[in-house]
């Protein structure tokens, strides 16, 4: 789509505007691009790329800014990684050994926020959907709470509010049964038997099974509990991220509800390897002028969430893409050793 010279100079673009923070104009491309070319030469491949949508000129400015087409095209073809410098390997080494699963997570939040000055994010292994055990408590007229019980020793409680009133003997009879038919099983499986294999039991036990599962399956989809984010208000130092009201509105919405990041790790589970998003080119990424940067993390070889970076799309990728990298490997040493 464009010959190498206008390759160059967008390169040159896009390293001067994350450089600088500031539209660029065709003297800085001049001066910077290491290419013989007149002032009249440089804006009218400036115009040709702005028609082809890899850059645009703000209305207060001359210069031009890219899009987020040019920064897909920038991190997909013109990149050249940097290694992390040994202080920041030494760093993350020190803060990401086998500990407590929580607290390794916390500290690769935290590493990531550090080393790159903009928020780490990092979703938390998926709780297990297995469990082995299932108690209800009745509490008062249609209040019961379940306690689930996970094969990992886990206990997840939840208090249902149900339609009728359950007396204690229906409730450990229910119990005694659901964990005696159920218990292995994973939820999902639960659910497509309660719903169409199970219509000979008692109407009391199939609608408790029923709240149970759709109360064990809303906790393990909380964003609130899957996700440790660190640095967020760094974001807030970024003008193009918080340049007018409303975006600072939506850049709050984003950490306060977390269900669109939530989605966004989730999917980026499914990947090998680093992944980029930037905002304006996907609906995954809830703002403008965000990217954010992901890497799956595992134990014992097999993925159990996702980690990140967070900010501006004027970010050092070359930079940032390494500490991305380089600690979801560490979080997957951490995590198996510890496990």
């Amino acid at each position: 789509m464009m010959d190498k010279r206008a390759r160059d100079l967008l390169k040159t673009l896009i390293e001067r505007h994350i450089s600088e923070g500031q539209p660029i104009g065709s003297r800085t491309l001049s001066r910077h691009s290491g290419l013989d070319l007149s002032a009249a030469t440089i804006r009218n491949v400036m115009a040709d790329l702005e028609e082809l949508g890899f850059v645009t000129s703000p209305h207060t400015s001359a210069g031009r800014v890219p899009t987020p087409r040019a920064y897909r095209l920038f991190v997909d073809t013109m990149l050249t990684i940097k290694p992390l410098d040994e202080i920041g390997h030494r760093e993350l080494s020190a803060e990401i050994v086998p500990d407590s699963p929580q607290r390794v997570i916390a500290g690769a939040a935290q590493m990531l926020s550090q080393l790159s000055n903009f928020a780490g994010v990092v979703m938390t292994p998926r709780r297990s959907e297995v469990f082995k055990q299932i108690e209800f408590l009745r509490l008062s007229e249609k209040r019961i709470l379940l306690i689930m019980v996970t094969p990992q020793g886990d206990v997840q409680n939840r208090i249902l509010i149900t339609s009728k009133d359950y007396t204690p003997s229906q409730l450990v009879e229910a119990s005694n049964f659901i964990t005696a038919n159920f218990a292995g099983l994973d939820l999902q499986s639960v659910r497509t038997r309660v719903k169409s294999e199970l219509e000979g039991l008692r109407e009391d036990i199939t609608a408790l099974m029923s709240q149970a599962v759709e109360a064990s399956s809303s906790s393990l989809a909380d964003p609130q509990d899957n996700m440790v984010i660190s640095g967020e208000k760094k974001l807030l130092e970024i003008g193009e991220l918080v340049s007018d009201m409303d975006k600072i509105k939506r850049l709050f919405q984003v950490f306060e509800k977390r269900t669109g990041l939530l989605q966004l790790l989730d999917v980026s589970s499914r990947a090998d390897g680093v992944q980029i998003f930037i905002g304006g080119e996907s609906d995954l990424v809830p703002l403008d002028g965000m990217a954010i940067i992901t890497a799956p993390y595992k134990v014992d070889n097999i993925v159990v969430g996702t980690l990140g970076v967070i900010g501006p799309t004027r970010m050092a990728y070359e930079r940032v893409i390494p500490i991305v990298d380089i600690t979801s490997k560490l979080l997957t040493s951490a995590l198996s050793s510890n496990n």
